[in-house]
């Protein structure tokens, strides 16, 4: 068997990208990478301009490769393409040298294979990175875990609702310290499912996930987090605050987006706590 392979990228406006990936197929592409604003990237890699898709099709030989460049080429002229020989290599082992544990407070989240590392005296969560985001090392998770560790010690038993729970490492965790009641939301279906594994590979299984809505989630919650993105925290806010009855902790925001999301939940009758920093990412801490 060879040891080396031949990877075709092209990048090329968004719109165009399932046809090429269609033309990659019949062209004998043996595997296709797609990189859009869908698909978060791993650490490392390039992800594509604004507007565009990267599309890689991975080939055995050089002339098949070279064939299904001259048909792109010729069906796709502004394209931008490039053909390499790429080494074969466990692509799924390589970047998990990239995932790092973290030690937040008295929580430990890493993946399976670093557990050996985590300390004695740790609660420890073991997530399994795959296509959701929140394996823990991200600013935003571990300035969301530090809030969820600080309020349960203060709060035995209370209820918490996680939105957006993407690995479902926020739940786990709130769970895992004592938590009454946790609902876990989020609507991308992918999240939801590995969300499921991580609750059963935690011993947490009664955590409530789903892809519901908020409006479908009865009740309120004595904690609520959504660790998103600024614009949705702020589009969602007539949804999330009706749930929290104590505190509501957001995090997905940089330090210039803190100002518009503060004052998005200020109008909904929020007191602003002091929340915490890292690095460009903020958390932001509410009271009802």
């Amino acid at each position: 068997m060879s040891q080396t392979y031949l990877s075709l990228t092209v990048e090329l406006p968004e719109e165009a990208s399932e046809a090429v990936q269609d033309l990659l197929h019949e062209s004998g592409a043996l595997g296709l990478e797609v990189r859009d604003r869908e698909t978060p990237t791993m650490p490392g890699v390039k992800p594509p301009n604004a507007g565009e898709s990267i599309v890689i099709g991975y080939f055995e030989d050089r002339p098949t490769a070279e064939s299904a460049r001259d048909s792109v080429a010729e069906s796709f002229p502004d394209a931008r393409l490039g053909l390499d020989e790429q080494p074969q290599q466990d692509w799924s082992n390589e970047w998990k040298s990239l995932i790092k544990s973290v030690h937040v407070g008295r929580l430990w989240v890493g993946p399976p294979w670093d557990v050996a590392n985590a300390p004695a005296d740790a609660v420890r969560l073991v997530i399994e990175p795959k296509m959701a985001f929140g394996t823990g090392d991200h600013p935003t998770t571990s300035l969301c875990l530090a809030a969820v560790d600080a309020y349960m010690t203060d709060h035995p038993g209370a209820s918490v609702l996680d939105v957006g729970t993407g690995t479902g490492v926020l739940a786990i965790a709130a769970k895992k310290l004592g938590a009454g009641r946790v609902v876990a939301t989020d609507n991308d279906p992918t999240s939801v499912e590995l969300a499921q594994e991580n609750l059963t590979d935690n011993g947490t299984p009664d955590i409530d996930v789903s892809g519901k809505e908020l409006t479908a989630v009865e009740g309120t919650f004595d904690l609520v987090l959504a660790n998103i993105l600024a614009n949705t925290l702020i589009e969602l806010a007539p949804l999330i605050a009706p749930k929290a009855k104590d505190r509501l902790v957001l995090a997905g925001v940089l330090s210039h987006q803190r100002a518009d999301v503060e004052a998005a939940y200020r109008n909904l009758g929020f007191t602003v706590l002091p929340g915490a920093t890292q690095g460009e990412w903020v958390r932001i801490d509410l009271r009802r």
